[in-house]
């Protein structure tokens, strides 16, 4: 085998930052010129720029640099940032990418984007208006997220005549919002970015500012750094098996270092083991550093795959599947407590429940209020659960391990933001006790095969009418059987529920769980709701075994419905007296791949129940 080779050279120093603040305080036009001044701009880029100055500028004859990092058709048409734009550029003295982040409050999700990965950011505010509403959600927003470092660029100081005193207001204003929100470093410059005034030449109008130019303290700024002094952490990302002689376990450092013979343990499973080589590009090394993709091999056997943690023996990550966390939700549909997401953390995945919202926080004055939902850029605090264990971090200590996103299991859209405050006690309190009588043995002293039949449809589509006749024609063939109806569900279980989408998740989630006891229990349960979501019934299919559950569709025409609606529940749904009413203001979302789709306007109830009761007792 060759020797190893030596540890690369460190890689040259990055700062990542980004700008926000409110609308038309100049970002683009800061960052543009910025990037011209600093000489980061090739011939053919400031040509394209001249041109597209003269279709699209706002500066008259002169150069309009905010349409550098305004690629958007939209937005150049507007005037406005509503992407995060990237750039990336270089003096002699460091490497920075860039990250100009929109102002609307309606696009605060690509601004936390910007600012998940950010080292240090720059908040704009016009000198001409202070401090504004925008500016004080995108500055909590940079502290949620990590971003301890600010620049406060206080542009357009020409429209104020230049006044020390006004710079200095708004200075002494930001440093009061800046210590409240636990952001340790500011540096106030005053600009004026449109003439380049303080970016990279010092200002001859503002003699009286002592202070770094923007890329001075650009300049000056801390990295985050690659977290080298840390504790080994290696998310495994890819299990490499390229023949029966070789294992190894791929990824990224995302913190410390790796030598072979150190001593790691691989969570969430707790197993302890030994470095035996460390590869990078497929060349042994002596040693590889955060930052660096990297393949270990360990000395044993061991199961680990994709989510799995390899970390230093002496000072592991924690492991829990309940978290309290911040929560950003980014999506138009709002957060429904109890509906399942997929949690994606660094290379781990796992099913997730927001399980209470503790409050919701004024993004604006940081006041926590009280919340059921959350609706798009909102930010709550959460409890969340794990249908697992993973391994984790809090996110103030790790961004790898302790910030998350949430993705909608039906459009497998990005739908939340979260990071990690700690784990709930309750996690490592409550363990699974052993019961030696177990469902199998339920189910053979009743001699049947336990499953939960779901009855889903419209109301008036004939559910619980079905229902009903199934649970009698079991009961007469001998079965055990339990029917849980939704109205009566709603008399006792599910009293406290309404029927905001939000209470309508809790109602199934509920139901769903005590379905499960039951038929843990041995029992056949039947259960007759109208649960409209797709999601929900997605989650009470994964409370059983594949071949415990049993949907049945029960489809019939809305008109049909509404003929048959003997409480008179269409009629003051259409009348305005009873809203979020299923098939009139509230959706329903028929199943896509039910076991069984009976159609009650054109089968006889005798015909549906052969049929019901023929794929339950199927073996």
């Amino acid at each position: 085998m060759a020797a190893p080779a030596p540890a690369s050279a460190a890689a040259p120093d990055l700062l990542r930052l980004l700008t926000c603040g409110s609308v038309d305080d100049g970002k683009s036009t800061l960052i543009g010129r910025l990037l011209a001044d600093a000489g980061a701009l090739p011939e053919d880029v400031l040509e394209q720029l001249a041109r597209d100055s003269r279709r699209f500028g706002t500066q008259g004859e002169a150069l309009d640099y905010a349409l550098l990092l305004d690629g958007l058709e939209a937005e150049r048409a507007q005037g406005i940032t509503i992407d995060v734009a990237y750039r990336y550029f270089a003096t002699p003295r460091r490497a920075f990418i860039v990250a100009d982040c929109p102002g609307h409050e309606q696009y605060t999700r690509n601004m936390a984007t910007g600012a998940s990965s950010a080292d240090l950011a720059i908040v704009l505010v016009d000198a001409g208006k202070g401090l504004l509403r925008q500016t004080r959600r995108h500055s909590y927003i940079c502290a949620l997220l990590g971003i301890r470092q600010v620049l406060l660029a206080v542009n357009k100081m020409d429209r104020v005549d230049y006044a020390a005193a006004r710079f200095e207001a708004i200075a002494a204003e930001y440093a009061t919002l800046a210590a409240r929100l636990g952001i340790t470093q500011v540096t106030a410059i005053p600009l004026a970015a449109v003439h380049g005034e303080n970016l990279v030449q010092r200002s001859a109008r503002m003699p009286w500012y002592r202070g770094p130019t923007l890329l001075d303290a650009l300049h000056a700024a801390q990295s985050g750094g690659r977290a080298v002094d840390a504790p080994l952490c290696l998310p495994v990302q890819w299990v490499n098996r390229p023949d029966a002689a070789f294992r190894g376990y791929c990824g990224t450092l995302v913190a410390g270092r790796v030598r072979p013979g150190d001593a790691v343990t691989v969570l969430p499973a707790g197993l302890r083991a030994e470095v035996a080589q460390v590869l990078r590009a497929g060349v042994p090394v002596a040693q590889a550093e955060a930052g660096q993709a990297v393949t270990l091999t360990l000395a044993g056997e061991y199961d680990l795959a994709r989510g799995d943690v390899i970390a230093a023996a002496a000072a592991p990550p924690a492991v829990s599947d309940q978290f309290a966390c911040h929560l950003i939700w980014m999506d138009e549909q709002p957060l429904l407590p109890g509906r399942p997401y997929e949690l994606r953390l660094g290379t781990a995945s796992a099913l997730a429940q927001v399980t209470e919202i503790r409050h919701q926080v004024d993004v604006d004055t940081q006041e926590p209020m009280a919340a059921r939902t959350l609706a798009l850029n909102a930010v709550g605090y959460c409890q969340l659960s794990l249908d697992h264990a993973i391994a984790f971090a809090p996110y103030a200590e790790s961004r790898a391990l302790g910030g998350f996103i949430l993705i909608d299991r039906i459009s497998n859209a990005t739908v939340g933001a979260g990071m990690i405050d700690f784990a709930l006690r309750r996690a490592g309190n409550i363990h699974w006790q052993h019961l030696d009588v177990d469902r199998a043995a339920r189910a053979l002293q009743k001699g049947q095969q336990p499953r939960c039949v779901w009855f889903t449809g419209l109301s008036g589509a004939g559910k619980s009418t079905l229902a009903n006749a199934v649970e009698k024609r079991l009961y007469a063939l001998g079965h055990h059987t339990y029917l849980l109806d939704g109205d009566n569900v709603r008399h006792g279980l599910n009293r406290d529920l309404g029927f905001t989408a939000a209470d309508r998740v809790e109602n199934i989630r509920r139901v769903a769980e005590v379905a499960r006891l039951m038929v843990d229990a041995g029992l056949i349960v039947l259960v007759a709701f109208i649960a409209p979501f797709r999601a929900e019934r997605r989650l009470a299919r994964e409370r059983f075994a594949a071949d415990a559950f049993v949907e049945v569709f029960v489809d019939a025409p809305l008109a049909v419905c509404e003929a048959r609606d003997v409480k008179g529940l269409y009629a003051q749904a259409r009348a305005g007296q009873l809203h979020n009413f299923t098939g009139v203001d509230s959706p329903y979302e028929p199943p896509e791949h039910p076991e069984l789709h009976l159609h009650s306007d054109r089968q006889a109830l005798e015909t549906m129940v052969e049929q019901v009761v023929q794929r339950v007792l199927a073996s």
